[in-house]
């Protein structure tokens, strides 16, 4: 017979071991979910990264040249049926708060000048269009649906994230947010 020492030596030391492998088991779980080189989500009150993207008049736009300004950050397809929805509403509400300190940039995902261009002079656009051709803007900022819009303050924090379809009320609410204070 075993004496109740070894007993108590073998439970804790098989105990111990479940614990390593349970340790072991959800290390390599975390590993396989996580996309390389990806870190945390961005959240409401992060400082929204800066980037540098030139836009179908060939005027370069970085984030950082916005700091006092409220950016309406709206990421965004030709062939996306919401943001052909949406983007007659962003006109409307930037014709109203451009005068106030409101900026909108539309950061177009990987399409050609010429797909981008067509579909600003159909809808008579009048904002500022950037293509992402690399998709760098869209990874910094972690853009997985479009239409996908970041609502950034005049000191460059992210007041919010809209990762759905807006009515025009709705762009009006987010305009009014960010803009700077008087």
């Amino acid at each position: 017979m075993l004496s109740t020492e070894k007993v108590n030596r073998k439970r804790n030391r098989t105990i111990r071991r479940g614990i390593v492998l349970m340790l072991f088991v959800i290390v390599i779980i975390v590993g396989l979910t996580l996309e390389p080189g990806k870190g945390r989500t961005l959240a409401i009150g992060d400082q929204a990264p800066d980037f540098q993207l030139v836009d179908l008049e060939g005027n370069v736009h970085k984030l950082s040249d916005y700091k006092g300004k409220g950016v309406f950050l709206n990421f965004w397809g030709t062939w996306c049926a919401p943001c052909k929805r949406e983007m007659p509403h962003m006109e409307s509400q930037y014709n109203v708060f451009k005068d106030q300190g409101v900026e909108v940039l539309a950061i177009n995902v990987k399409e050609t000048d010429l797909k981008v261009s067509s579909f600003r002079n159909a809808y008579g656009l009048t904002f500022p269009i950037a293509i992402d051709k690399t998709e760098a803007v869209k990874e910094a900022y972690r853009i997985k649906p479009l239409p996908t819009t970041i609502l950034i303050d005049p000191n460059g924090k992210i007041v919010d994230i809209v990762t759905r379809e807006m009515s025009e009320e709705q762009v009006k609410h987010y305009m009014e947010m960010i803009r700077p204070e008087k």
